[in-house]
């Protein structure tokens, strides 16, 4: 997952994003919330681990900020060293997911962000998915399209796959570039380019199949259902 940290301890910073990369995730780092806030507008984050008490925007804020301006947002986790009662129950009330007190071990946040991660991206125990007329074998990497197979390379099969798990999400070039091709690939701007063109055109998706796959001006791609 790719996971946006708002947290203004640099050293508590540190050992989240040190535990989180050790369990394959990759991390964003912010000390201020109007800095997240930002990125938000132009980015993709599977999850937010959000504090509380930080600079320029609070946790709490930009949970609210999310609920009003996101038509999709990312799963969020606080957490923070306010462990009164009301505050919990403000935190959970805003949006929160989850809310984690501090001081934590990294197992215990693991878990936590695991189960936050379950919730919101329910994986098929089984290795053939159907969207629509579109079925998906995650062992073979395969696809067919009505019963016909559709010839497609490794990389396109896992963009179609990411984009088909992610339905009516805005997602975006860093984050579609980070997940199929590894973090921080240095690759030209085509690159993801042309292997959307190959994807919409090989799985022919219009909407007489019920998808449509569209850019987003400055951002990304979206797949789209239709029916």
């Amino acid at each position: 997952m790719r996971i946006a940290i708002l947290e203004d301890d640099l050293a508590l910073a540190g050992y989240v994003e040190k535990s989180l990369l050790a369990s394959g995730n990759s991390c964003v780092v912010f000390a201020d919330g109007r800095d997240l806030l930002q990125q938000l507008r132009r980015e993709t984050f599977d999850m937010l681990i959000l504090d509380w008490n930080v600079p320029g925007m609070s946790g709490l804020q930009v949970l609210d900020w999310m609920r009003e301006n996101l038509d999709s947002r990312p799963p969020a986790l606080m957490l923070t060293s306010r462990s009164a009662e009301e505050d919990i129950v403000a935190g959970l009330s805003a949006g929160a997911d989850d809310y984690v007190i501090k001081p934590v071990s990294s197992a215990v946040l693991l878990a936590r962000v695991a189960a936050v991660a379950r919730r919101a991206y329910p994986v098929s125990a089984s290795p053939v998915e159907t969207f629509g007329p579109y079925q998906f074998d995650s062992r073979a990497e395969t696809i067919e399209l009505r019963g016909e197979a559709v010839a497609v390379t490794a990389k396109e099969f896992a963009l179609a796959t990411l984009l088909f798990r992610n339905m009516n999400r805005a997602l975006s070039r860093a984050y579609l570039l980070e997940a199929i091709w590894g973090v921080r690939p240095n690759l030209p701007t085509r690159t993801l380019d042309a292997h959307i063109s190959n994807v919409r055109t090989k799985l022919n998706l219009r909407p007489a199949n019920g998808f449509k796959l569209s850019p987003i001006y400055s951002y990304g791609y979206r797949l789209e259902a239709l029916t």
